[in-house]
């Protein structure tokens, strides 16, 4: 808890050097004379009898004007009073912070969670605690909440719980419109809450919560609960509409498809455990994200193989026999699967054509993707993607020699600046908050409208209020997001690492002119840029020593003139402990001239004590001091960091590079990035061993359910043609390269995979149970399958839409994700439909010739 504007109540003792003086008095000798007076100490006990009684000196006044009858010494023989030589007054200490709620003087009370704690839960502890204190408030003074942390919080759970209902509901439709019976949906979709409440399960069971990440984890997975069923179904159905009875179609129908969805499933799981398991902060983030798509594909395995085929077996559907004598929106249904039936006749043509045409099918499928990686390669870079979280602050700094004064004058300017704004709801100001806060440092948090009421986005506003502050002379401020990773600090941060402090102030001067060149790169800051001016003591050590005084004598005596000590306290009214500061007058320490005035005493024998004039013992300058020396990999460095405005931290980087190398370093100079910069590259880097791990472990799992390693290559060639898509709707939609479409990357290593196994486990099927030629095989296994690739890819998609469109708080940092998985199904889908029977006869073929080489060799 951190306290900020106010003043505590304080005894303040000022001193009359003058007084003292004359009666030959030093500062040392009348803080102990107070310390002495002032105390309330045990002296042992009374026995008397059976009985004791505690004995206690009494020696602290009762009440704050008593200090002035206070002895504190004896001259002469004279008692001398604390009143003879100070002005002794009840007041407040120095005000050393501030804070304003609205432009009005306010007391803030900043509250921060302890680690491990629940944001939500303390916050609505902390609303109830403020209902109770508002009833016991004095009139006038209002109680209020500034900021909740917890808001946009709360809000984005709510946009990710809707968008979860969305999207099942929409995946529930597709099913419906292929399937055109509600019985065989209710039987699919019972998959979906199942799945979802047994997961939650199991997330409590770990300790996990609801969160954002857990919440879209389950939101993006609603589609891939819903597939193991569909394909299950489909098959169902397809075996009852050849004449099958309910039991044999559910009993044939799960075992025939039953390997390919064990394997599909299998390998969606091969994907999320690295990803819950890398490296990181990423790895953090993503660690019950993965934990809670895999357990929930899980369950809809154990659905799927369970209690769908024990409902489709004992749920007779009538609709698979009355084919032609519905009416309505099922008449209109079967008329879109007839034409469906019909596009499919014609895949079985296409298929042909490809087989026909293998090496044309893959020079097209080269082709696009090079052009994916093409497209891929000119995206832009960044962490993540920049949400309007509707607030932000400001944060500034005043000159090197300002006052508290002063900078309130220029905190009053930047509120003046922004008090117009239609689209701020309220601010709240801080002047010297913080443990390393000074009274030149300042920051404005300016809480915005809801998103519905207002016509320009946050970022628009931080460019007018921009624009604005940078006509307010006296102050360098820049605009930081509120809650962010690691505080408020700048994404793009540049080190210059050397020796040589000038060296490093020079080289950074010319390194933030560059960068001010550079569009998109804005509030650029250095350290070392300004220095300090401080009034430095000389001590000359030889005239100290011949009047008998030391440096520690000097301290004590200025640190208590000039800084104020708290030498003891006093207990007021209501028990509570008020300090008892000695000080100077503030008219008394405002130049160096009066600091010389200022005399240390010296004992001088017999109880006497000689005063010997400061400025006879030391010298007072003017000196400039760094305003910080920060060290890094044991060299100092200097620091120019800077905000961005449209301009990813990627393509920031690639222009601070670009800017560096137009400078000539010295030997034993040179810069890293550090900052968002290099969470990015360090992400990054643990995303890509994720990536190689999904992949391998993918293959090795269709390589121990196909028992062959070359058939699952057909399988794995889908997953680089993910990439055309996922990077052309990157592309279309202006979204970046970054954390969470990287995630959409790596889930596709597992989403894409599906379709191509269903294909290929079929027609292995079909030439190993009835005995089909390859081609023919090929052939019926795509017209076979289409239907419930075409369906469980549907089904994804229209699952993830409403975090496609970015909806609601928070949703353009989750959108990336799903327009990179909706892209990426959308091209492999299509390029697997051609690709993959092609590859699989190619490879067909291949193991034919290895095996007929071997048998050569053992002949």
């Amino acid at each position: 808890v951190e306290l900020v504007g106010g003043q505590k109540r304080e005894i303040r003792v000022e001193l009359d050097p003058v007084r003292l003086d004359a009666l030959g008095l030093g500062v040392n000798d009348l803080v102990g004379g107070i310390k002495s007076e002032n105390t309330n100490t045990p002296l042992g006990r009374l026995t008397r009898g059976g009985a004791e009684y505690p004995l206690r000196i009494e020696g602290k006044p009762e009440r704050a004007d008593q200090y002035r009858q206070m002895t504190v010494a004896r001259k002469n023989g004279r008692p001398i009073a604390l009143g003879e030589v100070a002005l002794v007054s009840d007041g407040a200490e120095e005000q050393r912070k501030l804070a304003l709620v609205n432009g009005r003087p306010a007391i803030g009370l900043d509250l921060y969670k302890q680690s491990g704690g629940n944001d939500v839960a303390l916050v609505d502890e902390i609303t109830k605690s403020m209902e109770k204190v508002r009833r016991e408030l004095p009139a006038g003074v209002e109680l209020s909440l500034v900021r909740d942390g917890t808001l946009m919080t709360r809000e984005s759970l709510a946009d990710v719980e809707e968008t979860l209902v969305i999207g099942g509901i929409l995946t529930v439709l597709i099913v419906f419109c292929f399937i055109n019976s509600w019985r065989s949906t209710v039987i699919t979709g019972v998959t979906l809450p199942i799945s979802v409440i047994a997961t939650f399960i199991i997330m409590n069971a770990m300790g996990m919560t609801l969160n954002v990440m857990t919440l879209m984890a389950l939101s993006l997975a609603i589609g891939m609960l819903i597939d193991d069923a569909i394909v299950v179904r489909e098959n169902i159905v397809r075996h009852l509409e050849e004449g099958k009875d309910h039991e044999e179609a559910s009993r044939f129908g799960t075992a025939e498809i039953g390997l390919a969805v064990f394997a599909t499933t299998l390998s969606v799981i091969a994907v999320f455990v690295p990803v819950a398991f890398m490296r990181g902060i990423v790895g953090r983030f993503f660690y019950q994200f993965g934990i809670s798509v895999s357990f929930a594909v899980l369950v809809s395995l154990f659905v799927s193989f369970t209690l769908d085929p024990m409902l489709s077996s004992r749920w007779h559907d009538p609709a698979i026999g009355s084919r032609g004598r519905r009416r309505g929106v099922a008449r209109l249904l079967e008329r879109f699967n007839d034409r469906f039936d019909v596009a499919a006749e014609r895949y079985r043509a296409v298929i042909g054509w490809a087989l026909d045409h293998r090496r044309t099918v893959m020079a097209l499928a080269t082709a696009a993707f090079c052009g994916g990686i093409a497209i891929f390669a000119t995206l832009e870079s960044s962490f993540m993607t920049k949400e309007d979280k509707g607030e932000f602050q400001v944060s500034f700094r005043t000159a090197p020699d300002a006052s508290l004064a002063e900078t309130e004058g220029r905190l009053q300017a930047v509120l003046a600046a922004v008090k117009d704004i239609p689209e701020i709801d309220h601010s709240y100001a801080t002047v010297g908050a913080g443990d390393n806060g000074t009274v030149r440092d300042g920051i404005l948090y300016l809480k915005l409208t809801e998103r519905r009421s207002r016509q320009r986005s946050q970022f628009e506003l931080q460019r007018l209020v921009r624009e604005r502050l940078s006509r307010i002379p006296g102050i360098t401020f820049s605009l930081d997001e509120v809650g962010q990773i690691g505080g408020t600090q700048k994404p793009l941060t540049v080190n210059l690492k050397g020796d040589d402090l000038a060296t490093l102030k020079r080289l950074g001067l010319r390194l933030k002119e560059e960068l001010y060149t550079v569009a998109g790169i804005v509030d650029l800051a250095m350290t070392l840029e300004y220095d300090i001016p401080e009034y430095r003591v000389k001590i000359d050590r030889e005239k100290a020593l011949s009047a008998g005084v030391n440096t520690r004598d000097v301290v004590d005596v200025l640190g208590r003139l000039v800084g104020g000590e708290a030498v003891t306290t006093y207990e007021d009214e209501d028990g509570d402990a008020v300090d008892v500061r000695v000080r100077l007058p503030e008219g008394l320490r405002q130049n160096p001239d009066q600091i010389g005035d200022l005399k240390v005493s010296v004992p001088a024998g017999s109880g006497r004590v000689n005063l010997v004039p400061l400025a006879s013992l030391a010298a007072v300058r003017v000196a400039a001091s760094p305003t910080e020396i920060n060290r890094r990999d044991l060299a100092r460095q200097v620091t120019v960091s800077a905000n961005l405005d449209g301009l990813p931290i990627g393509t920031a980087a690639k222009r601070v590079t670009e800017a560096a190398a137009r400078l000539s370093f010295p030997p034993g100079y040179r810069i890293d990035l550090s900052g968002e910069a290099e969470d990015m590259a360090e992400s990054f880097g643990y995303m890509g061993e994720s990536l190689l791990l999904a992949v391998i472990f993918v293959y090795l799992i269709l390589a121990a359910q196909f028992e062959s390693f070359f058939e699952p290559l057909a399988i794995m060639l889908s997953l680089p043609l993910a990439i055309v898509g996922m990077a052309g709707m990157l592309r279309i939609t202006g979204d970046t390269v970054n954390i969470m479409s990287l995630i959409g990357l790596i889930m596709l290593m597992g989403l894409v995979t599906k379709n191509a196994i269903l294909l290929v486990d079929y027609a292995r099927v079909l030439r190993r149970r009835d005995g089909l030629p390859r081609r023919e095989a090929v052939i019926l296994a795509g017209r076979t399958r289409l239907r419930p690739i075409i369906m469980t890819t549907l089904a994804m998609i229209f699952g993830m839409l409403p975090l496609f469109f970015g909806i609601g708080a928070g949703g353009e940092g989750r959108a990336p994700m799903a327009r990179a998985v909706v892209g990426g199904l959308l091209t492999s889908t299509l390029l697997t439909l051609l690709v993959v029977p092609v590859m699989y006869t190619y490879l067909d073929d291949l193991g034919g010739w290895l095996k007929g080489m071997w048998k050569g060799k053992k002949g």
